[in-house]
């Protein structure tokens, strides 16, 4: 594997042209070989159409697959097909806040084999209010201060805005055993942890601009507890997850099956207000536990 810089970028329903844009504009910024490496995991034909012609610049490679293939798996493939020894892994939704965001990479790579980068969202809400839940669910969930990252530097790791060495995405590749959306970011966490790799925070986030919609989050979000509750079972992991130690405490009281039928019937009511305009993320919470109840 070659010295170098390979920025590693699953494409689905997005264009991507100014963030490749703003990305070929730093890598002069990183002393060695770069290349964006772009693969579309069946797009719509009007998103394909937009992002074809970026496979004409120079650095960049472009490829589409013929069936959606999903988070995980979309990923290692672009892994395996990489040229050079450091990989930044890059959610097609980012956004560049500053021309410096290839330099600072460049600058902590001597600290440790994974540096973590974080993101950010918009300061204010978005004026469309089925775009609400995501922005707050960001702003709340998954911004953390860099000092809040660096004490529990496991915890909560997005996949999106990393920076690897390839050797240990080969040695802990995705688990594409997780269907659809959810915790393969966080399997991977857990693995770091235990394999005791030293992952190190730094102040160079990427903007989440790509906000979806209440509906669409809450049918990932119940997928993302489809997929916890298949690692807890399937795989031993996740019981250090709050949300995993509530739902296994009201088992232990025997309370399980009570807040199960409760929730049953508040889960419209919930449904209802994170669909609304002021979503509140308790309600959420609520409705996850009663996901997770519900599973075997």
């Amino acid at each position: 594997m070659r010295a170098g810089l390979s920025i590693l970028i699953p494409v689905f329903n997005r264009d991507v042209t100014a963030l490749i844009g703003s990305l070929c504009r730093q890598a002069s910024d990183w002393p060695g070989e770069v290349e964006i490496r772009l693969l579309d995991d069946k797009s719509k034909e009007e998103y394909r159409v937009k992002n074809r012609p970026l496979g004409n610049l120079g650095g960049v490679w472009y490829e589409e697959l013929p069936a959606n293939v999903g988070r995980a798996a979309i990923r290692n493939r672009l892994a395996s097909s990489a040229s050079y020894n450091w990989l930044l892994l890059l959610d097609n939704t980012s956004q560049l806040l500053d021309n410096k965001f290839i330099a600072r990479y460049h600058a902590a790579v001597g600290r440790a084999p994974v540096l973590a980068g974080g993101v950010s969202y918009a300061a204010q809400p978005p004026a469309d209010p089925a775009l609400r839940l995501r922005w707050l669910y960001g702003r709340q969930r998954e911004v953390r201060s860099l000092a809040q990252r660096q004490a529990a530097p496991y915890d909560q790791l997005l996949v999106n805005n990393l920076l690897l060495s390839s050797a240990l995405l080969r040695r802990f590749p995705f688990d594409e055993s997780l269907r659809g959306y959810g915790h393969e970011d966080t399997k991977l966490g857990w693995q770091l942890a235990g394999a005791g790799v030293p992952v190190h925070h730094l102040a160079n986030p990427v903007l989440h601009a790509g906000l979806e919609t209440a509906a669409a989050f809450l049918q990932k979000s119940e997928q993302a507890v489809h997929n916890l509750a298949y690692l807890l079972h399937q795989r031993g992991l996740g019981t250090d997850s709050r949300l995993v130690q509530a739902a296994q405490r009201l088992r232990r009281l025997w309370l399980g099956a009570g807040v199960r039928a409760a929730l049953t019937l508040c889960a419209p009511l919930l449904r209802r207000n994170l669909l609304s305009a002021k979503p509140s993320l308790r309600a959420l919470d609520a409705l996850k536990l009663f996901w997770l109840l519900r599973e075997k």
